[in-house]
């Protein structure tokens, strides 16, 4: 397991296509400069120590050390240890809609960013708990297991579009009973299950779920993302918005946030609905709530006594740099006997 102290500066690394470009614009620059000097043959008489092969090791060289600096910068660690700690939590997962619907941008900068900021600050204001996520749309798709690892948690909340599910629509009762299958402990009363969505339920079935999902111990809260007037849903290529999903009829698709299917959702599941708009407030209000739930201990494994690793890569880069520094252009006789790229022709 390996960590990344000061990831910005792999930013060092845009040097190296930029020392590139310069070697080459140099290249081409001398070879127009010699020709108009003399012919390739006399130029060979002239300079016959002259090795393109050591220009281009040269420039290699001085790459490889900037990689190195760059890596350095950012200082890697890896872990030498993993230990199994008993951890106190609830267990949490996330189902997120991703239905087209979501893309309706009557809350900015649409309803499936909105939803990824919220669920993204939730994640930060975890301690110890455990989490999971689904995807869902016409139907559920489990995204991520449960995980102590809130890293990879992001990443995947990251990764996820309207475009990862083919069936389309809303079946907010697939998430749910998905999610049944995400608590693998038979005695974990703390089980919880949110659901950030538009409310636009195509399956009329989840009231009737959620109040089954209740009898075996889940909670579900429900945050609404949207606006009840509703907007248009944005088709776009390379971020331009080229039309509006239109009907069967050709009229404009508008989408509107259904709070009464999600309030009704999180009342039968012993939860309560929540609107998303304001983020600070969702996430203090749902922090509160996980506060208060009795935690379930359980064992986790883990990375400890991360060790810092830059120095091998400091070494490296001040070796290629001095490498760089002591290797000449011209051709030196192991070289020459070589013969690479035909260079005595």
């Amino acid at each position: 397991m390996y960590q990344l102290d000061e990831k910005i500066w792999f930013w060092v690394l845009g040097v190296i296509p930029v020392i590139i470009l310069c070697f080459l614009i140099l290249q081409v620059w001398k070879h127009k400069a010699q020709q108009k000097f003399a012919k390739k043959e006399l130029l060979k008489r002239l300079s016959p120590n002259t090795s393109l092969f050591k220009s281009v090791l040269k420039v290699i060289v001085l790459c490889l050390a900037f990689a190195c600096l760059a890596i350095a910068l950012v200082n890697p660690k890896i872990g030498t240890k993993l230990e199994t700690v008993k951890r106190e939590g609830v267990d949490i997962v996330f189902a997120i809609d991703v239905s087209k619907s979501m893309l309706a941008e009557d809350i900015a900068p649409n309803r499936l960013e909105k939803a990824k900021q919220l669920v993204t600050q939730i994640i930060n204001k975890l301690a110890s708990d455990r989490v999971g996520i689904i995807a869902y749309a016409g139907k559920a798709f489990p995204q991520l297991p449960i995980t102590t690892d809130y890293a990879a948690a992001k990443m995947f909340l990251q990764s996820m579009n309207t475009d990862m599910l083919s069936s389309q629509g809303t079946a907010i009762n697939e998430a749910i009973n998905l999610a049944k299958t995400y608590y693998d402990d038979a005695e974990q009363t703390n089980r919880v299950l949110i659901i950030i969505s538009d409310g636009e339920d195509h399956s009329e079935e989840a009231a009737a779920v959620a109040k089954e999902a209740s009898k075996e111990g889940i909670r579900i809260y429900t945050i609404g993302v949207g606006d009840v007037k509703g907007g248009p849903i944005p088709e776009k290529r390379n971020g331009i918005v080229l039309n509006y999903k239109k009907d069967s009829q050709g009229e404009t698709v508008i989408t509107r946030l259904n709070e009464e299917v999600l309030k009704d959702i999180a009342s039968n599941a012993n939860g309560v609905y929540i609107n998303g708009r304001n983020t600070g407030k969702v996430v203090d209000e749902i922090t509160e709530i996980l506060n208060k739930m009795d935690k379930t201990e359980f064992e986790a494994k883990q990375y400890a006594d991360f060790k810092d690793q830059f120095q091998w890569f400091l070494g490296f880069a001040i070796f290629f740099l001095l490498l760089d520094i002591f290797l000449l252009e011209r051709k030196t006789e192991w070289l020459k006997k070589l013969n690479l790229f035909n260079e005595n022709l």
